[in-house]
């Protein structure tokens, strides 16, 4: 696959302390970045404008699912043939960007997965868990980190999985439209990082999670 068919897309909201040296580095692997601001009240955009990446921004506070399908539909538009998804705060590492675009080669949709170490916050590991059981029970789809948003999807794919949700739930939401769409897919680790504070899914969100994925299954 051309590199230039392949885009990256950041989703950020208040990262203007991450944001460029993200980008730097995922341009290294990437041609094409796409940063959509999902409304940050800090200089987010300023700091990504900086960069050749391709600013997008939302004037309110969208959530993490709106702001990946912004970008994943500019792409598209673009005339991406792939997508690689990952966090502007530092926790993914762009470097492993060439693992996830050799796997597309072969599949559909490519999820990355952290492995569980000391710096795995407990409350995450114990929602990963049930999160995973409950997506292999409802889904058949058996995935070691089902919250892992490091992902990588081809455009026929895109079309397939464009989610609804418009917070942290479109990770699950996407992988249950790719189950049901029976597309391939394939797993590939990646580093565990973790900044100073806490950022992702709440218990809260964990619950919302387990309630949409009943919903989706018997709705859709």
């Amino acid at each position: 696959m051309k590199a230039s068919k392949v885009w990256a897309i950041i989703p950020a909201y208040n990262e203007e302390a991450s944001i460029r040296q993200v980008i730097e580095k995922a341009m290294d692997y990437a041609e094409n970045i796409i940063v959509v601001d999902d409304g940050s009240a800090d200089k987010t955009s300023l700091a990504a404008g900086k960069t050749k990446a391709h600013v997008l921004k939302h004037v309110v506070n969208l959530g993490k699912g709106a702001a990946l399908k912004t970008g994943c539909d500019y792409a598209l538009r673009q005339g991406a043939e792939a997508m690689v998804v990952l966090d502007a705060d530092a926790q993914h590492d762009p470097s492993e960007i060439p693992k996830f675009v050799a796997q597309l080669e072969a599949h559909d949709i490519v999820f990355g997965y952290r492995k569980y170490n000391k710096a795995m916050p407990w409350i995450l590991k114990f929602g990963n868990k049930a999160i995973n059981s409950a997506t292999r029970i409802l889904y058949g789809i058996r995935l070691q980190d089902t919250q892992c948003g490091y992902r990588a999807f081809t455009a026929e794919a895109y079309r397939k999985i464009r989610w609804q949700a418009s917070d942290y739930s479109m990770e699950s939401e996407m992988i249950t439209r790719a189950g049901k769409n029976k597309l391939s897919y394939a797993e590939v680790p990646i580093e565990t990082i973790y900044g100073n504070k806490y950022k992702g899914t709440t218990v809260l969100d964990g619950i919302k999670i387990v309630f949409n994925l009943l919903w989706w299954r018997w709705s859709k």
